[in-house]
Formats: C-alpha cells, sequence, structure tokens
C-alpha cells in the first residue's frame, strides 16, 4: 500500500480547519514508525564512538550543579536554607532543568538536522518532533539512575507524593519543548537562535529556583512570582524529595498555558513547515 501523497497549494489549510485538525492526527499516528526508526538512528549516532557512552547524560546536571555544592559548602554563597542536604537539592534541581533545556533543543535541533530529508523527501514531518522527544524521554530515564543515586548517598527516601514527580517531568518537557516548536520557523532561517539557546538558558537557570529556594521576600522573590518555570521546578522537586508543595496552584496554571503553547505550536509548524522547505529547498 502506497502512502497518501501531502500536496501544498498556495491556500491556507486554516480555511478548512477540521480537515486540517484531522490531517494533523493522521500524521501523528503515520510518522510513528519513521520516529522510531530516527530515534534509534540519532541515538546510535550521539554514543558512537563514545567511551564513557550513557554516561554523558549524567554531565550535564552534574556539572553544573558541583561548582555551586562546592561554594556553598566552602561558605563563598549561602545558597539559603533547603529542606534536604544542598548538594541534594541542587542535583535534584539541575536534573530536572535539564530535561526542560533538552526538551527546549529538541524540535530545532532534529528539524536542522533533518533538512536535507525535509527539502527531498516527503514524509510526515511530525516524525522528526517525535524522535526528538523520544531522545528527551530517554535521557530522562537515564537520569533517574542519578538522582536514585543521590537519594541514596544521602540517605533520604522519596516522600510519599513521589509518583507525582513524573507528572511534574511531564510538564516540565512539555513545557521546553512547546517554547522549543515556536522556535522553528526562526531558527531554521537563522543560525543565531541556535547559538543564543545556551546563553539565554543560562540566564533563566538564574533566575529560576534549580540551585536555590525561592527567597522569602525582595526583588528576587518577585521575579520567581513572575517566571512561569519557578513553580515547574520547586513543585515537581518537592514531589520527590518533601511531599506537597506550596506552588501547585501556580503549577496547575502553568500546565494549562502549556497545553496551549503546545497546540499553538504544532499548528505554527504544520502551517509554517511547507514554506520553510521551499525557501531551504531553493
Amino acid at each position: 500500500m502506497t502512502s497518501p501523497i501531502t500536496i501544498y497549494t498556495p491556500e491556507s489549510p486554516l480555511r478548512q480547519p477540521g480537515r486540517f485538525v484531522a490531517a494533523m492526527i493522521a500524521d501523528v499516528v503515520r510518522s510513528r514508525e519513521l520516529a522510531w526508526r530516527l530515534f534509534v538512528r540519532d541515538l546510535a549516532a550521539q554514543y558512537r564512538n563514545s567511551i564513557f557512552g550513557y554516561l554523558w547524560a549524567f554531565v550535564p546536571p552534574l556539572m553544573a550543579s558541583l561548582p555551586f555544592i562546592y561554594l556553598n559548602y566552602a561558605g563563598v554563597v549561602r545558597m539559603g536554607d533547603t529542606p534536604i542536604p544542598y548538594a541534594a537539592y541542587a542535583i535534584v534541581g539541575t536534573t530536572i532543568w535539564q530535561t526542560f533545556v533538552d526538551a527546549l533543543n529538541s524540535p530545532l535541533k532534529t528539524a536542522l538536522d533533518a533538512r536535507a530529508m525535509l527539502t527531498r523527501i516527503n514524509f510526515p514531518r511530525e516524525a522528526i518532533l517525535l524522535a526528538g522527544l523520544m531522545q528527551v524521554g530517554f535521557s530522562f530515564l537515564l537520569r533517574l539512575i542519578l538522582l536514585a543515586a543521590v537519594l541514596a548517598a544521602f540517605g533520604l527516601a522519596p516522600a510519599a507524593s513521589a509518583p507525582l514527580f513524573f507528572l511534574g517531568m511531564l510538564a516540565v518537557a512539555s513545557t521546553g519543548f512547546a517554547s522549543g516548536m515556536m522556535l522553528i520557523p526562526v531558527g531554521l532561517l537563522y543560525g543565531d537562535v541556535r547559538q543564543g539557546l545556551p546563553i539565554v538558558t543560562t540566564f533563566l537557570m538564574f533566575v529560576t529556583p534549580v540551585l536555590y529556594p525561592v527567597p522569602a521576600s525582595g526583588p528576587a522573590r518577585t521575579v520567581m512570582a513572575l517566571n512561569p518555570l519557578a513553580p515547574l521546578v520547586t513543585t515537581t522537586r518537592d514531589w520527590l524529595t518533601t511531599g506537597p508543595s506550596a506552588h501547585v496552584a501556580a503549577f496547575e496554571l502553568v500546565s494549562t498555558a502549556t497545553v496551549i503553547l503546545l497546540l499553538a505550536g504544532w499548528l505554527l509548524y504544520r502551517v509554517a513547515l511547507p514554506h520553510l522547505i521551499a525557501r531551504l529547498g531553493n
């Protein structure tokens, strides 16, 4: 059986929203097998000729947290009182944050890596997004080993609310992925977006309570109140380590906004990609 052929026309697909949504859903279903193959291929390429292999998944959160752990214990910088030992607090926070960063980078990275395929082969374009999302999930599963090791090293038992941790991680990854999809149209045309993402995510980490608790007062607390990433990180970490979180209401609000952002990002991807492919192919 031959695959359906996608035909691009000058007419906006939004003129027939019912057909457009049905095509979006159908392409997700059709893209599952290809997405899996792309995921396996990219995963093998990522760790090929690597001595440490999957251990590299642990490096980003450790490298982000270890300097601050040292500075805190040396008394150079005071991070504030934390409900669990600071080292565990920081590593859990950076592990959560790294999943957000992976998800944020994933849509643009996979789209850029598939530029040649996008311009030459007709296939469900959602496949490259799903493949990237699988890589984010795989890296997170590997980092669960790190989290388990950290909790065991400090004699910490997961809180009774620990199953909600996975719901929190889903919200964190979804927020990053939705934001990343919104960047695809500009990022495919201008390399500045990909070059600037590491700078932006580093800045965001310092204004998000990843390595320190939310201040009780002052300008920093105001920044945290306005930062939609703050309740995602704090609530997810609390669910794993201490139990009920004081930021659940804000977490729910941000999660609801994330669902809307995901749909908007997917819609933008579908509408803009044919025009981007035509421009990239010239």
